[in-house]
């Protein structure tokens, strides 16, 4: 079936999935698998014990494993996450797709996962096609805002080529990019994670493989969804105090 959609609003159980009332659970999920993780225990093993343990639905158990991570995983993200001043003056490689569904989500109003690493991530999943919604073109400008107050010398987008749309949505970026004056390009490739991880520059991603291995990065989707001007649906997919 072709997909219809024009937002990348919240699935129609999630209020009772991502409910106040689920947290407690949500929580313990993750902090068992992460508990498992730092002991080197296999994802897939450890995603099924602790999901059958809580009765999780399939939907909770993606949103535990997005904001999951080992002791090790989040001591290294921790040391090499740098302040937003950081992009003054520094070229940026953005995770293109990666940071426009998780925007896209907060301002359709859909379900964000704040995770024990403190990024910010959302539920949508990209296999093979990714499809502008009413809430790209605003998502764009508002990283372009945000981007333009810190006054990067010049920031990359990397997409999937092999991902249907994304050269529109690159093409529709550049657009927006050259009427404001924003310093940008785009790169279409067959994988950007591999890209992203040896860069050598400041990233701008949520993915956790690249977080792993790439130099530095900023924590922007964080910074976004907690601006006052917006009314973001964050789930606290931590105990308190992990992710600080």
């Amino acid at each position: 079936m072709a997909d219809r959609r024009q937002h990348r609003g919240p699935h129609p159980e999630d209020a009772v999935l991502f409910a106040c009332d689920q947290w407690p659970l949500l929580q313990a999920a993750v902090q068992d698998v992460s508990w498992l993780l730092t002991r080197a225990y296999a994802w897939d093993s450890v995603l099924k014990l602790v999901g059958d343990r809580f009765r999780l639905t399939a939907r909770q158990r993606r949103a535990v494993q997005r904001s999951a991570c080992s002791d090790q995983a989040l001591q290294r993200r921790a040391a090499r996450c740098q302040p937003l001043a950081a992009l003054t003056g520094r070229v940026v490689h953005i995770d293109g797709l990666n940071i426009l569904t998780t925007v896209e989500a907060m301002l359709a109003g859909g379900v964000l996962l704040r995770g024990r690493d403190g990024c910010v991530r959302d539920m949508a999943s990209v296999h093979g096609t990714y499809r502008q919604v009413a809430e790209t073109e605003p998502a764009i400008r508002l990283v372009g805002e945000l981007l333009a107050a810190w006054n990067p010398a010049w920031c990359t987008w990397w997409f999937d080529r092999p991902v249907s749309n994304s050269g529109r949505v690159s093409r529709r970026l550049l657009t927006l990019a050259q009427a404001a004056q924003w310093p940008w390009d785009t790169q279409l490739v067959p994988d950007p994670d591999r890209e992203l991880k040896v860069v050598g520059d400041l990233v701008i991603t949520a993915d956790s493989a690249i977080l792993d291995l790439c130099p530095a990065w900023v924590n922007l989707t964080a910074a976004l969804v907690t601006d006052a001007a917006h009314d973001a649906w964050i789930v606290p997919m931590a105990l308190g105090g992990e992710s600080s």
